[in-house]
């Protein structure tokens, strides 16, 4: 059997190896790496310093930067980021970067600024694991990320749980 190559390296599921989310400064507010491209914190900050320099000041919404594709896309004091690799198409990156975007804009009532974004961060972060696990993209719906962040966000934990919503109602019948 044969098989199929792109540019030279295998197809991969793993299509997403950074999301980051920056302020006006640069600073981190949020980021998830998916491989070991860069492997320490330092590196990390270092990569991010360099992503926010080349970026802040441009309209566009695509670069290569140090052999890796960036989409990017800014928002009153944010700065929203997915990264893959060269060869990665830019059009499944876009999808995921707009998914974030607009499943963010619902969730915060089209409020997309640091602020907003700081008081509702367990929101953010369950939007990130429902698009995407581990580098592969799972879903690029912001109306179904939405939804499932809302269904996970009613799961309250049993340890947090009151008594009248954790003990079951027990009848007791005498004869």
């Amino acid at each position: 059997m044969k098989r199929h190559k792109l540019n030279g390296k295998d197809p991969s599921l793993y299509t997403v190896k950074a999301v980051l989310i920056l302020d006006n400064d640069g600073e981190r507010l949020f980021a998830k790496y998916y491989d070991e491209t860069y492997p320490s914190v330092k590196e990390q900050k270092a990569f991010e310093k360099n992503i926010f320099n080349k970026t802040h000041r441009t309209d566009s919404e695509i670069a290569l930067l140090e052999g890796l594709t960036v989409v990017y896309k800014s928002s009153i004091d944010l700065y929203f980021y997915v990264i893959g690799s060269s060869h990665e198409n830019e059009l499944m990156l876009m999808a995921v970067l707009n998914c974030l975007f607009d499943s963010l804009s619902q969730m915060l009532r089209k409020n997309v600024e640091k602020r907003t974004l700081l008081e509702n961060m367990e929101g953010l972060f369950l939007a990130v694991d429902e698009i995407i696990d581990g580098g592969v993209i799972l879903e690029s719906d912001p109306q179904q990320v939405v939804h499932r962040v809302a269904l996970r966000g009613d799961d309250v934990p049993l340890t947090e749980q009151t008594v009248s919503q954790n003990v079951p109602c027990i009848h007791f019948v005498r004869k």
